[in-house]
Order: C-alpha cells, then structure tokens, then sequence
C-alpha cells in the first residue's frame, strides 16, 4: 500500500514505505491457536452436560473476545503503523483511531545507526536510530531489512545536503 500522496508537500515523493517487521504477528498468532484449542478442549469436556449449549455460547464469546482483544487488534496496530522515508523527510505514524506521528526533515539528521541482534539480523530487520539536530536520538524498532533501510536514509541525508 502506498503512503497517501495528499499527505506530502509539493515535489516530495516517497522512497520508502515499510510497516514493522512482521515477527511482531508471531505472538497473536500463536495466542489465537492457544485461544482456539483451549475453547475447543473446553466445549468437547462439557459437551455431555445439560448445560453444554449455554457454556459453548459463554466459550465463543470468551474466545472471540480474547481473539480480537490479543490478536486482532495488534494486527490493526502492525497495519497502521508506517515508516515512510521520502526526499525530505522521515515520517512515523501510528495508530487507528487516535494517531500519533513524527517527522524528521531530512536536513535536521545529524546520523543514522542500526542495530540489530543475532536472531533479529536471521529474521531481517532491526533497530534504526536517527540523532537529530536539537533532540535525543529517536529509535525505531523491528525495521524489516534495517541495513538497506539505512543505507538508503544515508543516501538521503547525503543528497539532501
């Protein structure tokens, strides 16, 4: 999906758009097939009871809660969260119904740093850190491909100047 256009100023084009690395997914993932095996375990023990129908509907909407609380709404935030390089500036936007976001102009980065794990560096992805003129250096992480990431910022920064 490419960044809304309406958002950028005159003559500025997006480079580069990522969202977070999808390793963030692992874990509602694997909470949901939690979610799902436990309601279903629960349904076949009961499902002898005169009771069975009322627990089986007091199941589903603890397990369709649960599924939307610890799964579905970390999707949506991993969806809605955007990392978008273009020639003038880095923007960071987060967020469904209240957004926060930053941005970075390109002529304000003083560096640009990454770092990354062993298992994040077999995964793909990383911590970009951006130091700017006037603040503390801001950190962003689970960048997916960070090494290009921020060889492709540098460039930026370079051209820019």
């Amino acid at each position: 999906m490419a960044y809304p256009d309406d958002l950028l100023v005159s003559g500025e084009r997006v480079v580069l758009h990522k969202h977070p690395h999808a390793k963030m997914l692992v874990v509602p993932v694997l909470v949901l097939l939690l979610v799902v095996a436990v309601c279903v375990f629960v349904a076949a023990l009961v499902r002898e009871q005169t009771w069975a129908p009322v627990a089986w509907i007091a199941l589903a909407v603890v397990g369709v809660g649960l599924a939307v609380w610890l799964t579905l709404v970390p999707v949506i935030r991993w969806r809605t969260t955007h990392f978008v390089v273009t020639t003038r500036r880095v923007l960071v936007r987060e967020g469904v119904l209240s957004r926060t976001g930053i941005d970075i102009p390109m002529s304000r980065i003083n560096s640009v740093q990454f770092r990354h794990t062993a298992l994040e560096r077999v995964l793909g992805c990383g911590t970009l850190v951006i130091e700017s003129a006037s603040d503390e250096p801001l950190e962003f992480t689970d960048v997916p491909q960070v090494e290009k990431v921020h060889a492709l910022l540098y460039q930026e920064v370079a051209d820019d100047t």
